[in-house]
């Protein structure tokens, strides 16, 4: 198992690039509220990425405190500040709408992630936590991603990565994930299965899990029943079980979906291989919203995110929740940590 390693048992504060998503939704107001905790200013030095203009604006509409210092990638320079800055962007010529779909701010939300992803790379920030972004904004703005994981892949030129949540015990990552269920079925093949678990392994030990136990949930009901109710099971993922644990890896399965999540929730396994996006994140999300961090796994950076949307229907309104984004943020720091202390 990882020893958790606790944000707040160091003195050292990492340099944290946190952007705010999709300005027309509850991403700048959480992100605001998260920089206002005394627990994040305690364990990190927030750098908010976003349009200097608009989360001011915000700020003063919905009362939250803005008063940091602003600077521009150019001249970024973290050196005495104790305290959250605002990377600025300008890269909005009018106020958005909240609630609202809009190039404008997909295009904002890209920006803001782009700056963050450069100065992770150079060395300038340590980790990046993501605010939401809506993806149909995305695809309004040109963008071919449909969502940070493969916009963070493109980004940081990594050649895979894996969409991970980690909520307490519970850690699960994701075989597929932004396509329709018809073809995350066709996706699931040996070779996919065998290098996401292949993946996981080797990250969950980057993260300081000396020897992970991985099990990997079935495609069918009840694991295919041996056949009775498909045969995914036996002919895909059995073979990419049998070859990872030929190279030394502690991964186990196929088991039926609807009792595994709950034995990983309570500590039999260290991660979940979920073969589509709905049977990993039903689980998560019913056993732990809220408290469960969005990790990209294979990245040369660390990248950790809320585990909700935008959340258009509240924009605007001041009534958002940010301790998802605290969890993310507290979870970003302890990554930190635990890969430094084991280099």
């Amino acid at each position: 198992m990882m020893e958790p390693v606790n944000p707040a048992s160091s003195p050292y504060k990492p340099r944290l690039g946190i952007t705010i998503g999709d300005p027309s939704g509850i991403g700048p107001e959480i992100v605001l509220k998260a920089v206002a905790d005394e627990e994040v200013r305690a364990i990190c030095l927030p750098v908010i990425a976003g349009d200097a203009g608009e989360i001011s604006r915000q700020a003063r509409t919905l009362g939250l405190a803005c008063d940091f210092p602003i600077r521009h990638e150019s001249d970024l320079d973290l050196a005495g500040f104790d305290g959250p800055i605002i990377l600025d962007t300008n890269c909005l010529t009018e106020p958005v709408k909240w609630g609202s779909l809009s190039a404008a701010s997909g295009r904002a939300a890209i920006a803001a992630i782009e700056a963050c992803v450069r100065l992770c790379l150079a060395g300038k920030l340590e980790a990046m936590t993501t605010a939401p972004i809506n993806k149909e904004s995305l695809k309004l703005a040109g963008s071919p991603f449909p969502g940070h994981t493969e916009m963070l892949t493109a980004l940081c030129g990594a050649s895979e990565s894996l969409m991970c949540f980690f909520a307490g015990n519970l850690r699960v990552f994701l075989l597929t994930v932004h396509c329709s269920l018809t073809d995350a079925i066709k996706a699931i093949t040996t070779e996919r299965v065998s290098s996401a678990i292949e993946l996981a392994d080797r990250e969950l030990r980057r993260h300081g899990i000396a020897r992970p136990r991985i099990a990997v949930a079935g495609l069918n009901p009840h694991a295919g029943e041996h056949g009775l109710f498909g045969s995914e099971e036996a002919s895909q993922i059995e073979p990419a079980i049998k070859e990872c644990r030929g190279k030394d890896i502690d991964v186990t399965g196929p088991f039926p979906a609807d009792t595994l999540f709950l034995r990983a929730f309570r500590g039999e396994f260290d991660a979940v291989a979920a073969c589509y996006h709905d049977q990993g994140l039903v689980a998560v999300k019913c056993l732990a919203f809220g408290q469960a961090v969005n990790v990209t796994l294979g990245l040369p950076i660390i990248r950790t995110s809320v585990d909700h949307g935008t959340a258009f229907d509240i924009a605007g309104r001041g009534v958002a929740d940010h301790r998802s984004l605290v969890e993310a943020i507290k979870v970003a720091v302890g990554l930190v940590r635990q890969t430094s202390a084991c280099r």
